[in-house]
């Protein structure tokens, strides 16, 4: 009988000690009504509110083999929140998720099935293909969203639909492989690690995810962040 396969959730915070309780009684229910193995492993940088002593308290009520934590001394970037985090990541798949509420548990049993049935590398869900949308969004981050998957689209063609989302299934294997050759550590950071995946030879499949606007907090995406992901589709045109 092959073992069964566990799958280890990334949650990179940073102020979210508001939306940390829902997401981590989410996933928990998520993955129990569903008999499946999990960890969750919380990688905050210094929250100023607090997030890493909510965290404490939830690994407590959820039990330590179900939470992790992986703090770090500072806003470090987002790239490399993951590559903290899959040190410590002891499931054979590997779940990369906002912890604002904006990526839904719900679409997870989904995103698993996807994978099992085709047997891919990895699973994204996209915001812009089959039953996706976006809710809560106001006409400019509409558009500056959908032009920057335009932009990447037009210039790397990846074949994926929404190349900027960070709602993803991955096989741990691939993601170390694929993380070994990205250069990113902030917003471009997703947009890279899909294009160089494809650019590997691996293969994706897309699962329609609902995105919602964050529940509580502010989004941490800003102009600065907008010339980064510009200046990445350049330089990723000229790398892959």
């Amino acid at each position: 009988m092959a073992p069964k396969d566990k799958y280890t959730v990334i949650l990179p915070t940073y102020n979210e000690r508001r939306n940390l309780p829902i997401i981590i009684w989410l996933l928990n229910r998520t993955f129990t009504e569903n008999d499946l193995d999990y960890e969750t492993v919380i990688v905050d940088d210094a929250s100023p509110d607090g997030t890493l002593d909510v965290a404490q308290q939830l690994q407590k009520l959820y039990n330590p083999k179900h939470i992790l934590l992986r703090p770090r001394p500072g806003k470090l970037g987002l790239g490399t929140a993951y590559v903290h985090g899959l040190k410590s990541a002891s499931g054979n798949f590997v779940i990369i998720m906002d912890a604002d509420f904006s990526h839904h548990p719900k679409f997870l049993p989904s995103m698993i099935a996807t994978q099992k049935r085709t047997r891919c590398d990895i699973v994204t869900g996209t915001r812009y293909a089959g039953d996706g949308g976006v809710y809560g969004w106001d006409l400019k981050r509409k558009l500056v969203s959908r032009g920057a998957n335009l932009v990447a689209d037009t210039v790397l063609r990846p074949g994926v639909s929404d190349l900027t989302g960070s709602f993803r299934l991955y096989k741990k294997s691939v993601l170390e492989k694929v993380m070994g050759e990205t250069e990113s550590k902030g917003y471009t950071f997703q947009m890279e690690l899909m294009t160089r995946a494809v650019g590997m030879g691996y293969r994706v499949e897309e699962c329609p995810i609902s995105f919602v606007d964050r529940v509580y907090g502010e989004s941490k995406l800003g102009g600065e962040e907008i010339v980064e992901y510009l200046k990445g589709v350049l330089s990723l045109w000229l790398k892959v």
